[in-house]
């Protein structure tokens, strides 16, 4: 006896129902393809504590990295209220405290998922170099009250240390060049490349009690003790740099007014580098307070002082080439002033210089002046040839110059690159057609389980 309809239909309906599950199955498993999902975004702080303020900056970067160096990006400047944390020696405590506005912009900005995972570092500059030269437990003090407010945060605390001259040198170095697009750069194919070799720039870096120069010479680096080396996006960069303490825009105006204190009779100082008409008063002690203040104090340190400008400029470079001592080079090519070996400059610098204030101190802007065409054509030597090359900036691409982003592109070879995840997807063709089989396949077990149902009736 033959199969009815009915049961014709039922094995119908099955034939089809496997045929395009099957068909289904196949489509989402064998044409599936490997898709990489983005890269994870890491986090990284990092506190400038100079002489005269402290800034805090955050950077970001894709975990995958690039020749085992981050691509970083700044993701946050922020300046803390108050001076520097050296200024803090009495009251260490509030040293920490200063620094907590910042500390909360950049925890809020940085997913809470991903504090625990965030490396924070603060180093300290001229200041601090000043007062552990000056009084070292004060110092010691004000490092253990920051240390231990930073370590209250949530994020990763990796310490708060006296950064040395030559680093803070050569990581401004790295910033300016990686800004720049110096180091490493995205090509139109979509990759990031090497940018041509001789292309890299100098920098220079005008601080309140230090400045620093760090440029590539042309020929070997004699003094290895002036030597920075890196390794960045799979290249080694051999540099030369030189941190001078107590060349800093603040520290040199101390000392400059010192040695004009030092050669008058009486405490009325006739200043050459203040303008005519300028007559102020200012306490002695905070002048002789500075171990850059070489010059005799007066037996009175309580006694004020009254300045008074004179406007002369010839008289003005002539004091502040008192502050160097250039005689010590012996005409050596190869020195700068004090001693100091150095190598001939070359090529463009860029300098990061810590500008005046307001109105407070309009009466120094001769002196600052003066002080680095000084500094610049006489202690570096440059030349009416080479000055054309300097650049002065506070920002290179929309990114604050200076040691700390040097610093994070650095730490970012320590920290374990992390490959991209990968997720298995089809393309929106077979997509569709695997939605289609699917509602098909659906649509044949429906149609069997009636027809079974008509079966049994």
């Amino acid at each position: 006896m033959g199969l009815t309809w009915r049961e014709r239909a039922f094995t119908a309906l099955l034939g089809a129902a496997a045929v395009s599950g099957l068909t289904t199955l196949i489509l989402f498993l064998v044409e599936a393809t490997n898709v990489l999902l983005p890269a994870d975004t890491k986090f990284g702080i990092v506190l400038d504590a100079g002489s005269s303020h402290t800034s805090l900056f955050v950077y970001q970067w894709l975990a995958n990295k690039e020749n085992d160096t981050g691509v970083v990006s700044q993701a946050l400047a922020c300046r803390a209220k108050g001076p520097g944390i050296s200024s803090y020696a009495s009251d260490p405590a509030q040293a920490g405290e200063s620094l907590q506005g910042c500390l909360e912009e950049a925890l809020a900005l940085i997913p809470k998922a991903k504090h625990q995972q965030t490396p924070m570092f603060l180093g300290a500059t001229g200041g601090m170099r000043l007062l552990s030269r000056k009084n070292s437990s004060q110092a010691e003090d004000v490092f253990a009250a920051v240390s231990q407010a930073l370590s209250r945060s949530p994020v990763a605390f990796w310490g708060a240390e006296l950064l040395a001259g030559q680093d803070e040198g050569a990581l401004g170095w790295v910033t300016i060049n990686y800004v720049l697009g110096l180091l490493v750069q995205y090509s139109f194919s979509g990759e990031w490349i090497q940018p041509l070799e001789g292309t890299l720039v100098g920098a220079l870096d005008m601080g309140g009690a230090s400045t620093q120069i760090t440029f590539v010479p042309g020929g070997p680096i004699l003094d290895t003790t002036t030597q920075a080396t890196f390794r960045l996006y799979g290249t080694e960069h051999s540099v030369y740099t030189h941190s001078y303490l107590c060349f800093g825009h603040d520290q040199m105006l101390n000392r400059l007014l010192a040695g004009l204190v030092q050669s008058s009779p009486s405490l009325l100082v006739r200043h050459p580098c203040y303008h005519s008409g300028y007559r102020g008063t200012l306490a002695l002690a905070p002048l002789y307070g500075s171990p850059c203040v070489q010059a005799t104090a007066p037996r009175d340190l309580g006694q004020n002082l009254t300045v008074e400008g004179t406007g002369n400029p010839g008289a003005c470079v002539a004091a502040i080439r008192g502050l160097f001592n250039f005689s010590s080079c012996d005409g050596r090519g190869d020195c700068a002033f004090d001693r100091v070996y150095q190598p001939p400059v070359r090529g463009q610098f860029y300098v990061e210089a810590s500008s005046p204030g307001q109105d407070g101190q309009l009466r120094d802007y001769c002196a600052s002046g003066l002080y680095i065409l000084t500094l610049l054509l006489e202690g570096y030597g440059f030349s009416q040839e080479t000055w054309g090359g300097i650049e002065f900036r506070k920002q290179a691409g929309g990114t604050d110059i200076g040691w700390t982003l040097g610093y994070m592109l650095n730490l970012t070879g320590l920290i374990p690159a992390e490959a991209p995840a990968q997720w298995r997807a089809q393309s929106y063709g077979v997509w569709v057609a695997g939605v289609v089989f699917l509602v098909l396949t659906l649509t044949a077990i429906l149609g069997a389980t009636v027809v079974q149902l008509w079966l049994r009736d």
